[in-house]
Order: C-alpha cells, then sequence, then structure tokens
C-alpha cells in the first residue's frame, strides 16, 4: 500500500500539462488552495482548507490563527511584478503555513506557477541544495535576501520541459523527508 507521501508525489506529478493545472488561479490563495485539494484529496480530510489551529515546527509558530485570513489576504495582494517581489510573497506564505500539512509542497508548485506567469520562468529545483533551502528558509522570516539568491541560481524558462517538471517534483519530495531541517 502506498503512503501519502507516495500518493500525493504521484499526483503532483500528474499536473504536469493536466486541465486542472490550468484551471488553478494563480498567485492567489484559492490557487494555492486549489493546489493543495489536488495533491492531498483523500488523503488529509483538511485538504484544500485553512487551518483554523495554530501550529508550529522547531520552536517557530506560524501566523496565528485568529489572524491567518488577514494575513492571507495581504499576502495575496502582494505585487508579483519581478523575481524579487515574487520570492518575498512566497516567503510570507511560508511564515502563513495556510495547512495543516503540506505547504511546502503545494507552495513550491504555487511558486513555480506564478514564476512561469509572471516571468516566463520556473525554479529547477533539482539544482537546490535541500540544505541551503532550508537555512534559507528558516532565515526568510527576518530577511528573503538569502532565498531569493539561491532560488535565482536555479531560474530556468524551460517552463515546458517535463523533464525539469519531474525532477523538482522528486527534490521537492525529497526536501520533506525526515532527515532535512523543517522550515520555520
Amino acid at each position: 500500500m502506498q503512503n501519502i507521501d507516495e500518493i500525493s508525489k504521484q499526483r503532483a506529478k500528474e499536473l504536469f500539462g493536466s486541465t486542472d493545472l490550468s484551471s488553478f488561479e494563480i498567485g492567489t490563495i484559492k490557487g494555492l488552495q486549489q493546489i493543495h485539494q489536488y495533491l492531498f484529496k483523500d488523503l488529509y480530510d483538511f485538504a484544500g482548507e485553512i487551518r483554523k489551529l495554530n501550529i508550529s515546527k522547531d520552536g517557530f509558530r506560524f501566523a496565528n490563527s485568529l489572524y491567518l485570513q488577514e494575513a492571507l489576504q495581504r499576502i495575496e495582494e502582494m505585487p508579483e511584478g519581478t523575481f524579487e517581489e515574487i520570492i518575498e510573497k512566497y516567503a510570507e506564505m511560508n511564515i502563513a503555513h495556510p495547512f495543516m500539512e503540506g505547504n511546502g509542497r503545494s507552495t513550491r508548485i504555487w511558486l513555480d506557477l506564478i514564476l512561469k506567469k509572471r516571468l516566463g520562468k520556473c525554479i529547477d529545483w533539482a539544482s537546490i541544495n535541500k540544505n541551503d533551502y532550508f537555512e534559507a528558509m528558516i532565515r526568510s522570516h527576518v530577511k528573503s535576501t538569502e532565498l531569493r539568491e539561491l532560488l535565482r541560481t536555479g531560474l530556468t524558462d524551460k517552463i515546458d520541459d517535463r523533464e525539469v517538471f519531474m525532477k523538482g517534483i522528486d527534490q521537492s519530495y525529497y526536501y520533506e523527508e525526515p532527515d532535512a531541517p523543517l522550515p520555520i
């Protein structure tokens, strides 16, 4: 029997070129919920739902659930005209952590969809070292410069390249393996 990660990873891979993906709202909270729902439907009863409880990892508390809707609205309204703005929005979404589980896997796809739509680029996640990525994510709640510059090294214009997408999904799920440091 497959576990949750195997099933959701297969669903993530099925997204490439699917009609579902083309119907998702890019850069919005609804779009992020659509991605999360697609990846985790039938796996979590909260798939696609904004959390109503407080969560934390490694002593870092994500956005308080009482203020989460307001924070998400503010994030949705953030500009997406430049690479810098997009990464700042992505870093803020990480701090919000809107779901009980599956935030990283969902938001990396969300980020790539924004980059593809706005800049004709995406991240070649296979080129981004797991430890470097998590260290940059941990520090991004203070300043996103390190994260921005790390992700800039992985930028590619191969937005329709199936191999880049599939390797990116593999890397995204590799980031979530237990030996990976947890993002804040």
